[in-house]
């Protein structure tokens, strides 16, 4: 992919083509995590919005969890609105389009899960979003570590198939929030290495170590061995 076809892979169906399921089999371990790190922090949003919304299934298990709610999101991918159909349009309102162009109201929390990693400036693209709510809930991908640097292959897989151009550790992430003008309140890793449920034969094997290594220093396991990711919770400062 190269850097001026960022966008088109998401406008175009090449994205689709490549991830069919749009990773809707990750949405409620995610929608899990996000409830989880708001309930522990005191957070029961009225009004959530999910830029970069995919498939929309994360806001779907969100409505179930806040019944009170409203609930919108947004995806610049036209392929993402063929997995809405099955999503509750009276309480989720989806669109297709910018989210900075379409929208201008105020949320309780915005949810950014798995989106940083794609934008081709993440710094403009956090920076835009001060303002626009309470809350911010990021969560990325550390798709950075000593064993994918050596490999590099986990690093052009990511890239190739569902468009990272940029790679994180925890640290690279919680310095981003801060250059960006975020106060981080809570940041934690999410286990993914371990509970994700798209675990493949090889990554259940590669476990093991992780366990091991997590037991020791979570921190450095996953700088070491990868696998993980990490939720965070942020306000504008």
């Amino acid at each position: 992919m190269k850097c001026n076809r960022i966008e088109e892979l998401y406008v175009s169906e090449d994205y689709l083509a490549r991830n069919p399921t749009w990773d809707m089999e990750d949405s409620h371990w995610k929608a899990e995590r996000v409830t989880t790190i708001l309930n522990d922090t005191g957070i029961r949003p009225g009004k959530i919005c999910e830029v970069g919304c995919g498939a929309g299934r994360i806001l779907a298990a969100l409505a179930d969890a806040y019944p009170q709610a409203t609930l919108a999101g947004y995806d610049i991918a036209p392929a993402a609105a063929r997995f809405w159909a099955d999503v509750d349009a009276m309480r989720i309102k989806l669109n297709v389009g910018d989210f900075f162009v379409m929208d201008k109201d105020r949320y309780d929390v915005i949810l950014l899960l798995d989106v940083l990693e794609h934008v081709a400036d993440p710094h403009a693209f956090l920076r835009g979003l001060r303002g626009r709510s309470d809350y911010l809930v990021v969560h990325f991908p550390l798709d950075l570590s000593a064993l994918s640097v050596l490999r590099e292959t986990p690093l052009l897989r990511v890239r190739r198939k569902v468009g990272h151009i940029h790679y994180f550790t925890k640290s690279l992430a919680l310095e981003l929030m801060d250059e960006c003008g975020f106060e981080v309140i809570d940041h934690r890793y999410t286990g993914a290495a371990f509970s994700v449920p798209q675990a493949t034969l090889k990554t259940r094997l590669a476990q093991i170590p992780r366990r091991l290594l997590a037991a020791i220093n979570r921190d450095f396991g996953a700088r070491l061995l990868g696998g993980e990711t990490l939720m965070v919770l942020a306000k504008a400062r």
